[in-house]
């Protein structure tokens, strides 16, 4: 099964999966369960496969959303992992850079979010493209 925050070395990979239209976002094999957390907090589910080896654990944005919807959904949860610490890339056919944008506003703003770490990011991480 290939994992491309495994491939990359990114705590979170978000892409439109091969031949499909799902927005998948994995996440490294034994990723901490704080990231987890925090990516169903933000609206991405979880799924998971058990083998009698590795467990495979991914999210995927809702499908019953609307295209545009999906890509609003994961923009906006980018500044939230990378406030948090995380090293997300995303790539750029599914980037709402509004969505993004108005995300860090309300970070800045003081409105909740899932994380909880201080200083929000300006920017997303250098987009990939992915294979």
């Amino acid at each position: 099964m290939a994992n491309l925050a495994d491939e990359y070395g990114t705590d979170v990979e978000i892409y439109v999966k091969a031949l499909t239209t799902t927005i998948h976002a994995d996440t490294p094999t034994g990723a901490p369960g704080q990231l987890l957390d925090l990516l169903d907090q933000l609206g991405l589910k979880r799924r998971e496969i058990r083998t009698a080896g590795p467990v495979y654990t991914w999210h995927v944005v809702p499908e019953d959303l609307a295209p545009g919807e999906q890509k609003h959904l994961v923009s906006r949860a980018i500044p939230a992992l990378l406030q948090a610490g995380y090293d997300v890339n995303c790539t750029p056919d599914i980037f709402d850079e509004a969505a993004y944008q108005q995300a860090v506003r309300e970070i800045r703003a003081g409105k909740p979010t899932p994380a909880a770490h201080p200083a929000p990011p300006t920017s997303p991480a250098p987009p990939r493209r992915a294979p």
